[in-house]
């Protein structure tokens, strides 16, 4: 097996929508191909890869240093012993001559990578990557995984009875939480926003908040002085993601779940997260998201950290809402998955016949990742394998 070809294509997501810190309106996204020598019905197989929301696509980083790299190694040295793609390997090659530390965008450009690596490998496998996952640290895959979806942004137009008509849809379509953003406006109507969203919900419903590290320490217990009157699912990102000790003085006052954890961008960084950040194995959520932090390979790295450190990987619920980490969630016995229902599109969500049933949703048996389940996404996909 051999890669003959790396192609990437920088795509737009030019959105209105905006959180408390960012609007969405140039974010970008960096989409990969990693083109093989293997036959399948007429054509070569193609491994696909893209980085999650929230960071810019990496067409400089990918173009000027990890294309070139993984182009120029030496074949057999992307192999196992056994003939068969490596991951690590790949991994490694990717990385020469990068110092520790430093990690910033490079930790995307790898994750983008590092994803189509895993879909060529399963791909080639004939298997989903949940069940190739599962295999090889063995496990059996779970039939469904829970989801949650995620908006709630803010828009210019639009105001609590807009907000309210999306919370529904998400609702009719089979979720039973769902999360909006926090911190974008003054904190009455943050409160007010809050509530309308609340008297929504169906029994056994929840609402989850997200500040995207918007506020100080100050601003962060003030707010969660607010929301302690209700029964919210969890507080996200209160403070800036490497504040540790900022995150320890909101823990040792809050008593709610807190969640966090998709800003950080290596094993390290989680590690620091858990020494210092003063999180409570038994409620708080680690939001971790391999496509934005060097790719599966440095998550497996993290899941060990954690379980070393007394986690447990229902704990783990991956930011993205993307095909890559609902495998990871089956596959790797972790607690469940980010969703974005109609955001975020064409790299949002799951495969297009697989509906939500009371908060979960069940995995294609597409082999690799089933990026080719979303007719939205498959133009893009197939533009790039040409």
């Amino acid at each position: 097996m051999r890669i003959t070809a790396i192609r990437e294509k920088t795509v737009g997501l030019d959105s209105p929508m905006r959180n408390a810190v960012i609007d969405f309106s140039e974010m970008t996204v960096s989409v990969v191909a990693l083109i093989s020598d293997v036959i399948r019905n007429g054509r070569q197989v193609v491994g696909f890869g893209f980085n999650s929301n929230g960071r810019y696509g990496q067409g400089g980083l990918l173009r000027e240093r990890f294309i070139p790299r993984l182009s120029q190694a030496d074949p057999a040295a992307l192999l196992d012993d056994a003939g068969g793609l490596d991951p690590w390997r790949v991994w490694q090659t990717l990385m020469r001559n990068e110092k520790p530390g430093g990690h910033g965008e490079r930790a995307v450009a790898v994750g983008v990578i590092d994803m189509a690596v895993w879909d060529l490998l399963a791909k080639l496998e004939d298997r989903p990557l949940h069940a190739l996952l599962a295999q090889r640290w063995g496990r059996r895959p779970a039939e469904r995984v829970w989801v949650y979806a995620a908006g709630g942004y803010y828009y210019p137009d639009r105001g609590i009875e807009q907000l309210q008509a999306e919370m529904r849809r998400y609702l009719d379509l089979g979720y039973a939480t769902v999360k909006i953003k926090i911190g974008g406006a003054p904190l009455d109507e943050d409160r007010r926003r809050i509530e309308a969203v609340l008297g929504l919900l169906p029994a056994g419903g929840s609402l989850a908040v997200d500040a995207n590290g918007r506020f100080s320490v100050a601003d962060a217990l003030s707010y969660g002085e607010m929301l302690a009157a209700y029964p919210l699912r969890w507080y996200e990102e209160p403070v800036d993601p490497l504040d540790f000790a900022g995150h320890a003085e909101v823990a040792a006052r809050y008593d709610g779940p807190l969640a966090t954890g998709e800003n950080l961008l290596s094993m390290v960084d989680a590690r620091n997260l858990i020494r210092h950040a003063g999180l409570r194995p038994d409620r708080d959520v680690l939001q971790f998201d391999p496509a934005l932090s060097y790719g599966v390979v440095e998550y497996l790295r993290t899941l060990d950290m954690l379980e070393s450190c007394g986690w447990s990987r229902a704990s783990c619920v991956p930011h993205g809402g993307h095909q890559l980490n609902l495998n990871l969630a089956s596959g790797l016995g972790l607690g469940g998955c980010e969703a974005y229902p109609g955001v975020f599109e064409p790299f949002g969500g799951f495969a297009d016949h697989m509906p939500i049933e009371g908060g979960y949703v069940r995995l294609p048996d597409a082999p690799g990742i089933g990026l080719e389940t979303k007719a939205a996404l498959r133009p893009i996909l197939e533009e790039l394998s040409r």
